[in-house]
């Protein structure tokens, strides 16, 4: 596999393509008109640069957890800090690109949707730096669970508006922003959160997350002078996956593993495996894998972590799995949660539930793995925003 993907038509092997909307095609041909002329553009590039330096605060560091790694007995773990970005996830190195993109395309409404809350607050945050109107549609299942977040939009100044349809979680907010899209191409940008939806969004915010394995692949080549045996990254719609994962591809010695959200269990009703138990089909204007009943209908999903609670799953990562360049294996909130609480007490670093589930591989593997092995987990997001979801769950008051 060379690392060229998706093709001018937006496919990642079978994956990907457009499927919207007849209304919503000239917004999409715009969309891809401004990325291939800015792509290529080191004027864009030297700017988005400036703000990830002198903004986010990057590069973020390389961490070997030493305790951790002590406690396992088995492999050295490295954490990607994504968690010190400003906003406290991945997610800002994405809105920081498609927000620049937006201005350049003379847009002057912003519209987002959001689970956990952190892609809504990065959205909020650089609407905020640029003086730019923003609307958030979030779930009410999600805003109830994920309050700090939901404050947090309100403060940067971002209209949250509740969906209540549905679910009422990050699947049905991605309904309702396409739904205002739709209505209102002309002045609004959607600022889509992972690498889903039609094309280019998957490219466009891959490539803005690839900033995250770059600076891995230097970072670890200056600590341990060789590239890392493992990486692990948990996926709902993948973004901060394939931000790790994209730069790696072609360095077969390097095995990438996904981890899904699999709930209360993948042979339940409640999770959100959608790699491990999902089936192709189309939804969001994506051809991918998605968790869909016999009929081909979406099945609500489930997890602990709103940001890992959504039914599909972003088109490259369908091709990773497929032409078996990544493993994706699931895991239940149990296991996050002892994960979520093992780094806080090991460490001094409380992840995002999201975050958890791929350290709760880090601590089911690596105890099996030599110590020459190094793994590098990424930690996508910090966990404050789920401390009231914890605290309910482990009946303490907050």
């Amino acid at each position: 596999m060379t690392n060229t993907y998706p093709d001018k038509n937006g496919y990642f092997g079978e994956f990907g393509g457009i499927f919207v909307a007849e209304t919503l095609v000239p917004a999409i041909k715009e969309l891809e008109s401004a990325w291939s002329d800015t792509k290529n553009s080191k004027e864009f590039w030297d700017k988005l640069n400036y703000y990830h330096k002198n903004y986010t605060g990057r590069p973020s560091p390389l961490y070997y957890a030493k305790r951790l790694s002590d406690y396992l007995g088995g492999a050295k773990i490295y954490l990607k800090r994504e968690d010190l970005n400003h906003t406290g996830a991945h997610k800002i190195n994405h809105c920081l690109g498609q927000i620049l993109l937006a201005k350049k395309m003379g847009k002057t409404r912003i519209i987002a949707e959001t689970g956990a809350g952190q892609h809504g607050v990065a959205t909020a945050t650089v609407c905020a730096l640029f003086g730019l109107k923003c609307v958030v549609y979030q779930g009410e299942v999600d805003i109830e669970r994920q309050k700090p977040n939901a404050f947090r939009m309100k403060l940067l100044g971002a209209d949250l508006v509740p969906v209540k349809s549905g679910s009422r979680t990050l699947k049905d907010a991605v309904t309702a922003a396409m739904q205002d899209w739709v209505s209102n191409i002309d002045n609004t940008y959607y600022l889509l959160g992972s690498v889903m939806g039609p094309h280019p969004y998957p490219e466009m915010v891959r490539t803005f997350q690839s900033i995250v394995g770059l600076e891995v692949k230097e970072q670890i080549l200056k600590l341990e002078n060789r590239l890392p045996d493992s990486i692990v990254a948990c996926v709902g719609g993948g973004s901060n996956a394939i931000g790790i994962f994209h730069p790696f591809i072609d360095d077969k010695e390097v095995e990438l593993i996904g981890t899904e959200a699999a709930g209360l269990g993948v042979n339940t009703n409640k999770h959100a495996a959608t790699l491990c138990k999902g089936k192709k089909g189309i939804f969001h204007g994506m051809l991918s894998y998605f968790i869909q009943d016999e009929d081909g209908q979406i099945i609500e999903p489930y997890s602990i972590s709103a940001g890992l609670d959504y039914p599909g799953i972003g088109p490259e990562h369908s091709m990773l799995k497929d032409t078996k360049r990544a493993k994706y294996t699931s895991i239940e909130d149990c296991e996050a949660l002892d994960a979520f609480y093992k780094l806080s007490q090991l460490e001094g670093i409380i992840p995002a539930l999201e975050s958890s589930h791929a350290l709760a591989y880090a601590i089911k593997t690596a105890p099996k793995l030599p110590k020459s092995h190094i793994m590098v987990v990424n930690l996508s997001g910090r966990g404050d925003k789920d401390i009231f979801t914890v605290g309910k769950i482990k009946g303490v008051g907050l």
